[in-house]
This record gives C-alpha cells, sequence and structure tokens, in this order.
C-alpha cells in the first residue's frame, strides 16, 4: 500500500532509555496510540464525507447524533452531557448549533412541561445512517486491501481497543459543570 506511514515508530523514538522493558513497552505502545488515533479518526471521517458527499459535521456533532440516536425517547441536556462526558455547557453550544440547522429537536414531555428532552430530527437520524454506511464501506475497501496478516492483526487487536476504551472511560471524570 503506498502512502503508508510509520507513526508508531516515530512515536516511539525516544523510550527505552534504562526503564524496565514493561514500562518502555508500554510507553511505546501508548505513544503510537497516541499518535495515530487523530489522525486515524480524522482519515475516516474524510473518507466518509467524500464517499457520500455528506456535510462537514464536526465530530462532537456526529457524537451528539449517535448519543441521541440511541435513545429514542430523548435525553435530557445532563444526560446528553455525561452520556459523552464533556460539560453541560458544550452540549448546549453544539444544541444551539445543531438545533438552527434542525438536526436536534428540543421536546417537552407532557408529563413535565419544565424540562427538555432534546432527540435527533428524522434528517439527522438519516445523515446519522448516511455517515455509517459510508464509513463502513470506506473502512472495507481499505481493510480488505490490506494484507491478510494485517487483517489478521486487525481482528485480534478489536477486543483489546474495546477494553482500552472502557479503561479509559473508568478511569476519566465527567467535566465539572
Amino acid at each position: 500500500m503506498t502512502g503508508t506511514h510509520h507513526s508508531t515508530d516515530r512515536a516511539a523514538d525516544g523510550y527505552g532509555g534504562g526503564e524496565p522493558a514493561e514500562d518502555a513497552d508500554a510507553a511505546r505502545v501508548a505513544a503510537g496510540l497516541g499518535g495515530l488515533l487523530g489522525p486515524l479518526r480524522r482519515a475516516v471521517l474524510r473518507a466518509t464525507r467524500n464517499a457520500e458527499g455528506l456535510p462537514d459535521l464536526p465530530e462532537a456533532q456526529i457524537e451528539l447524533l449517535r448519543a441521541l440516536s440511541t435513545s429514542p425517547e430523548g435525553l435530557s441536556p445532563g444526560a446528553v452531557a455525561a452520556r459523552l462526558r464533556v460539560a453541560p455547557s458544550t452540549v448546549s453550544n453544539l444544541v444551539r448549533t445543531m438545533s438552527a440547522a434542525r438536526l436536534v429537536e428540543r421536546v417537552r414531555p407532557a408529563h413535565d412541561q419544565r424540562t427538555v428532552v432534546l432527540t435527533a430530527s428524522r434528517e439527522a437520524q438519516d445523515l446519522l445512517r448516511r455517515y455509517d454506511r459510508a464509513s463502513t464501506a470506506a473502512l472495507t475497501r481499505v481493510v480488505d486491501a490490506l494484507a491478510p496478516a494485517d487483517r489478521a492483526v486487525l481482528a485480534r487487536a478489536l477486543p483489546a481497543l474495546d477494553r482500552l476504551v472502557a479503561e479509559l472511560e473508568d478511569t476519566d471524570p465527567v467535566p465539572a459543570p
């Protein structure tokens, strides 16, 4: 594959200066992951948008839509902030922008007119389905082009990456308002 970058090699430079082998290995892997995650997210999002001619929604908006799409009855702004692990003011800013774009709807439940729940609009749900479909297709094309050994390594890494996400979420406090 052309254009292959060895970010994990570059990110690992400078480690191993007298550290125990396990610590150096963990630091090398951590640095490699840290160096690759941002570019990987951006590359997937760019490929997804380009494949379907999708609008340039920021990742934060897509994540908010994902959270709302898993709760058809809607979520309070506080519940969204907790789920996304962001400050309530961040949710307020996202909702303001996304409401203006008709992606998020503010609904007052019949049982309590003092509260507001947020829901993803039909347009937003359709957009999210298109993003997911295009993302899966783009990743499938690229993963299929990899050598079988690389595909096998990625498949074996998925459970460990899932556990890594869970560990990070367990240790990352929710921001204060």
